[in-house]
C-alpha cells in the first residue's frame, strides 16, 4: 500500500476531466477572495454542544496552523462553522445558506438526522460533503460514492465489532437501547444483523428522543430483561442518564457505545460512574505516542498552548482537515481549486493512508474502516 506523498498529482488533470464529465461537464471554480471556503453545520449548543463543538475545534487547529504556514498555494482555508443544535431544520437552513455562498465543499457535518436532511440540498447543487461525524448507512449508498466521502466507519461496522468479541465472551443476551431517529436505527440494525449472522436477535430494544434525556421509560423496559450488554447508540447527555437510571434500578451488566455518543464528553458527564463503559472509537487513541497520527495532533495541540482539548472527538476534526488539505493540495494544483477536482482528488486517496490512517472512502474488498473499542475509568481515562 503507498504511503503519504503518492503520486495523485500526476493524473489530477485526467481524473478532474473525467469527475467533469460525470458531473454534467460543468466545471465551477471558487470564488471568494481568494479564500478556500468550507461549510460546516453541527451541534454548538444543545446537549450535542461538547462533540460538535470538540470536532470543529480539532479541525480548525489544523486549518489555523496550515494557513499560518501559507495555506493552499497561498490561499487561506477558511472553515465557516454554523450551529444546527442537531436539529434537522436548521442543518437544512445552514445549507441552504453556505449553497447561496458557493462554498466549495461541505465538511464535517454533525449526526445522522441533520445530515440526512441536507442530502437532498447536497445531491440537487452536486455539492460533496465530506468526514461527516455519522456512522449512519443512508450516507453510505453506493449511489452517493461521488458525492459523500466518510473518514470514519459505519454504525454497522462499529457494532459488528461489538458483538463479535462479546459473543466470543460468551456473552450473547444483547439489548439495545436507541436515539428514536435514522442515527439509533442504523445503530439498531447493525447489532440486529451481526446478531443475525450468528443465529441471534437482541433481547430487546427501547428510546430516546432525539436531543432528550427522559430514559424513565427505556430502563423500565430494558432492565427487567436481564441482558449481559445494553448497548447505546445515543448521545452523550441520554446515554450518561440512562446508565445512571439503569443502575440505580439494579441492572449490573455492561453498557457498550458507538463512537458518536462522544467518548470524552461520556466520561466527564458520568464521572466515577463511567468505570467500565465501552466505547467503539473510529480513530485511533489521541494519547498514544506511538502512533503517527497521535504524535501529530498533540504537537499541534501544544503549539497552540493547549487550547483545544486532547481527545477522540477533537482529533477526528483534525485528522478529517488533514485528509480535505490533502485533496486540496491536488485540486488547487492548475490554479483556484474546482469542485470537480477535488472530487477526483478526494475519490484518487481512496485505499491509502494520511499520517498511518487508512482512508476508505468507499466499500470493497480490501479497503477496510478504523474500528477498535475502548474502556472508560473512574479517573475519567480511555483504555484502548
Amino acid at each position: 500500500m503507498q504511503q503519504e506523498g503518492w503520486s495523485r498529482r500526476h493524473f489530477v488533470g485526467a481524473a478532474a476531466g473525467m469527475a467533469a464529465a460525470a458531473w454534467g461537464g460543468v466545471v465551477r471554480a471558487q470564488d471568494a477572495g481568494g479564500s478556500i471556503v468550507l461549510g460546516q453545520s453541527c451541534a454548538l449548543s444543545g446537549p450535542s454542544a461538547q462533540l460538535g463543538t470538540d470536532f470543529s475545534q480539532g479541525a480548525k487547529l489544523f486549518f489555523d496552523q496550515l494557513n499560518a504556514q501559507g495555506g493552499i498555494g497561498r490561499r487561506m482555508v477558511e472553515l465557516r462553522t454554523l450551529d444546527d443544535g442537531y436539529e434537522p431544520e436548521r442543518c437544512i437552513a445552514n445549507t441552504k445558506k453556505f449553497l447561496s455562498e458557493d462554498v466549495l465543499a461541505l465538511f464535517g457535518y454533525l449526526g445522522t438526522p441533520t445530515s440526512m436532511a441536507a442530502l437532498p440540498l447536497l445531491q440537487q447543487a452536486r455539492v460533496p460533503l465530506i468526514a461527516p461525524l455519522t456512522g449512519g448507512q443512508g450516507l453510505r449508498d453506493p449511489r452517493l460514492a461521488q458525492l459523500v466521502f466518510n473518514v470514519r466507519a459505519s454504525y454497522a461496522e462499529e457494532t459488528a465489532l461489538m458483538v463479535k468479541q462479546l459473543t466470543a465472551l460468551g456473552l450473547k443476551k444483547i439489548a439495545v437501547f436507541h436515539q428514536n431517529d435514522a442515527y439509533g436505527q442504523s445503530g439498531l440494525d447493525g447489532v440486529t444483523e451481526a446478531l443475525q449472522a450468528q443465529g441471534l436477535k437482541p433481547l430487546g430494544s427501547a428510546t430516546v428522543e432525539r436531543n432528550s434525556q427522559d430514559v424513565a421509560k427505556a430502563v423500565k423496559t430494558l432492565v427487567p430483561l436481564g441482558a449481559d450488554v445494553i448497548v447505546q447508540v445515543s448521545t452523550y447527555a441520554a446515554s450518561a442518564a440512562f446508565v445512571r437510571a439503569a443502575r440505580q434500578a439494579g441492572y449490573g451488566g455492561q453498557f457498550y457505545n458507538v463512537s458518536f455518543v462522544g467518548t470524552s464528553a461520556l466520561a466527564q458527564t458520568l464521572g466515577k460512574a463511567a468505570e467500565g463503559v465501552v466505547v467503539s472509537q473510529v480513530v485511533p487513541s489521541p494519547y498514544k505516542t506511538s502512533l503517527p497520527i497521535a504524535r501529530e495532533f498533540q504537537s499541534a495541540v501544544q503549539k497552540d498552548g493547549n487550547k483545544v482539548a486532547l481527545n477522540h472527538s477533537s482529533m477526528e476534526g483534525y485528522l478529517a482537515a488533514r485528509i480535505v488539505a490533502e485533496a486540496l493540495k491536488t485540486a488547487s494544483a492548475g490554479g483556484k481549486p474546482q469542485r470537480e477536482a477535488l472530487v477526483a482528488a478526494l475519490d484518487a486517496m481512496n485505499g491509502h493512508q494520511v499520517a498511518g490512517f487508512p482512508i476508505a472512502f468507499k466499500t470493497q474488498a480490501g479497503r477496510s474502516r478504523f474500528v477498535e473499542l475502548s474502556m472508560l475509568t473512574a479517573d475519567g481515562k480511555v483504555r484502548v
